[in-house]
């Protein structure tokens, strides 16, 4: 019966992976660590920055403006500059991310009621940092010119705007980055495991014996998918439970709706897999092929940069990375609650990864069966 041999290669495939003590530790060890330290140490918050100051104004609101960025928690330390040169010296080198240059008249034009220069250099070699350490700066000046004789008149702020973040209305960054560990890592387990196995097959000398085996192509492609999906699918579920009860992130949306999206998921990864371990001769081919495939995928998947500011050029490339589409998943069944709608919208484009990597897959098979 097919069944049989089908569940007879499923419990091999499987045994190979967790019967060797140390790859049971590779498996369960490092994507838990992973996801510990990645959902503390890779924030694209800004904090504990160094800045300088230079004030030439010894007026009361020179001062005052000294006072509240030193009185800053997002600043670690303020240096107090005495002259253009120094600040030139420190941000040549990155001792500051950003220094501050309050000029002479500074105080003297407030109480005018005239327009205050005030000068802020960046550090252009950061830019990302810079960019958010000049937000907390105008979010600084902005909140003492509301303060400022003009301001009280309203002829500074005749209109206030009040921000409000849907979603994630505390702006906690691990409810933006657990949601994306549960993807990334799943991808990068499911990549590797899948990857190894034929390669591991050609090593040990049993791909030819398996090839002529009563099993059909269909049969060992369904072989060699079950396992790493069983595994993947352990791993999220570790995640999940982790994102709720560890990391506080709400489940706003349906279980049902994640796991059957994450089947097509695990798929289209698998199916990667399959096709690089296809067409690697060694365990070693394997590995790099699959980390070359993965680092571009993490780069083009919109963790970290939208897609939508990625060069037109490049956008249509992020068309068959699975990574991009379960993304959008993840997060919006955990922080929106998207519709069913909304998740077959991202989904169906996985299974046609995963058909076209299994059909590639199948066709290197054959090639070796002729």
């Amino acid at each position: 019966m097919w069944w049989t041999r089908l569940k007879a290669l499923i419990v091999k495939e499987l045994l190979a992976v967790l019967r060797d003590p140390r790859g049971r530790t590779i498996l369960i060890g490092p994507p838990i660590v992973q996801l510990l330290v990645f959902s503390y140490a890779a924030t694209l918050e800004v904090r504990n920055v160094d800045v300088m100051l230079l004030s030439r104004d010894s007026g009361y609101w020179g001062q005052e403006l000294v006072r509240r960025i030193e009185g800053s928690p997002t600043f670690r330390k303020v240096i107090i500059a005495g002259t253009p040169a120094s600040v030139r010296d420190a941000i040549d080198r990155q001792t500051v991310t950003a220094a501050i240059e309050i000029g002479a008249d500074f105080s003297r034009r407030i109480e005018a009621g005239e327009p205050a220069d005030l000068q802020v250099i960046l550090d252009g070699r950061r830019s990302n940092a810079s960019q958010i350490v000049s937000g907390y700066l105008m979010q600084i000046v902005a909140t003492l010119s509301a303060e400022t004789p003009a301001g009280v008149r309203g002829a500074v702020r005749s209109v206030t705007t009040v921000p409000r973040n849907w979603f994630n209305p505390n702006l906690i960054f691990q409810w933006f980055m657990v949601p994306n560990l549960i993807a990334s890592i799943a991808l990068l387990i499911g990549l590797i495991v899948t990857a190894l196995s034929i390669a591991r097959e050609r090593e040990l000398g049993t791909f030819d014996q398996l090839m002529v085996s009563p099993l059909r192509t269909h049969e060992i492609l369904i072989g060699k998918l079950v396992p790493p999906m069983i595994i993947g699918l352990f791993h999220m579920t570790v995640y999940i439970l982790a994102a709720i009860f560890i990391f506080g992130v709400p489940l706003r949306g349906s279980l049902l709706l994640l796991y059957g999206s994450s089947l097509f998921y695990l798929a289209s990864v698998a199916g990667l897999g399959l096709f690089i371990s296809a067409l690697s001769m060694t365990q070693q081919q394997a590995i790099l092929g699959a980390f070359l495939f993965m680092v571009p995928a993490m780069l083009l998947s919109g963790f970290a940069t939208p897609i939508e500011n990625m060069p037109d050029w490049l956008q249509p490339v992020t068309l068959i990375n699975p990574l991009r589409y379960f993304l959008v998943i993840v997060k919006g069944i955990f922080l929106k609650d998207i519709p069913v709608m909304e998740v077959w919208h991202q989904t169906w484009p996985l299974c046609v990864i995963a058909a076209g990597t299994l059909s590639a897959a199948s066709w290197l098979f054959r090639r070796r069966l002729e």
